[in-house]
């Protein structure tokens, strides 16, 4: 395919997360798996359903037996059995004989106590594109909580050793029960750790500081735990999906519109990075210059959304700064 670079200028950029930034879909799609297989339903329906879409929205579609005072929790809850899913492998799995002597920063979230699935592997076939990435780095991933899983011992090459029995589990403290169920023991023997997208790193440094903010369908457990595993400092403006002042999320506009805002520039003047569907069509709703990214999505499932630019990855994207103006070159 012929491809050609197109320049544009923008005041500041206003980045998505997930697919965007970072690629965290193998453990957001268990973690949905996970909740189809509590409430019944098929896995990949549930999965393709919430694709770009805030938890609140999703949990309030697929669980509306929560009530309204108790969505937040379950939001954190469910938030955090992503980063559950994303840490098992190299905290309790065999990644964690390979990174035993890596030395990790503390997370600070608890390993979400939720129900047992009766179905433990939540894997389906995923609605989105391949991860570009295929090599495993060390783990970024910390201890949860030592009042559930404080290790696991597996024995072998692959997977867990169920004849031998030689889990180790650890008794609530409070209940004496024994806190390691079966979707934890799926989740520990997977890697689904938190990777950072090719040319992200690169493309973030050439941003001035006070240029740039995060717009994402995630609340702020998942986000800032996400954004941390890959070494990125959640910038000043994160606007996340629990903000109290959006009214509502993507497709809608209002996450980057805050977002714009918030760094003191119209949403016209800004350029969106995107690579859901919905959240390409939030960006064009705001009125900034949308540039789609193909890391999660095949590029006909997102050419259709309105995107000014469509990319590979953010390895296609060039940044300088000129006369207090970012310059974008893109190869599309």
């Amino acid at each position: 395919m012929t491809t050609s670079v197109q320049t544009f200028t923008a005041d500041a950029v206003l980045f998505d997360m997930d697919g965007t930034l970072t690629d965290s879909i193998s453990a957001v799609e268990a973690a949905w798996g996970k909740v189809a297989a509590d409430i019944g339903q098929d896995p990949a329906h549930v999965i393709a359903a919430t694709h770009g879409k805030r938890a609140i929205d999703n949990l309030a579609h697929f669980r509306p037996e929560i009530n309204a005072h108790k969505m937040d929790d379950a939001v954190e809850k469910f938030e955090e059995s992503i980063l559950f899913f994303a840490d098992a492998y190299n905290l309790h799995g065999p990644g964690s004989r390979t990174n035993s002597g890596t030395n990790t920063p503390s997370s600070g979230i608890a390993t979400p106590s939720l129900s047992l699935s009766q179905s433990p592997d939540f894997s389906a076939p995923s609605s989105r594109a391949p991860s570009p990435l295929f090599d495993r780095r060390p783990s970024f991933a910390t201890r949860l909580s030592d009042r559930m899983i404080s290790h696991i011992h597996i024995q072998g090459e692959s997977g867990l050793d169920d004849s031998d029995e030689v889990l180790e589990r650890t008794l609530d403290a409070k209940t004496g029960k024994d806190t390691l169920d079966a979707w934890m023991l799926e989740a520990s023997n997977v890697d689904r750790s938190v990777q950072i997208l090719p040319g992200v790193k690169k493309l973030m440094d050439s941003i001035p500081a006070g240029k740039y903010a995060v717009a994402t369908s995630g609340a702020k457990t998942y986000a800032h735990g996400c954004l941390t595993r890959v070494g990125i400092t959640p910038p000043p403006v994160t606007i996340t999906a629990d903000d109290k002042r959006l009214k509502a999320g993507k497709p809608a506009p209002d996450p980057f519109l805050l977002a714009a805002k918030c760094l003191g520039y119209a949403a016209s003047d800004c350029v969106v990075f995107e690579d859901s569907p919905s959240g390409i069509r939030a960006g064009v709703a705001s009125g900034a210059t949308v540039v789609a990214l193909c890391t999660s999505h095949e590029r006909e499932k997102i050419e259709n959304c309105g995107a000014h630019y469509i990319v590979e990855d953010m390895e296609s994207v060039q940044c300088a700064v000129e006369g207090g103006r970012l310059r974008f070159c893109v190869r599309v």
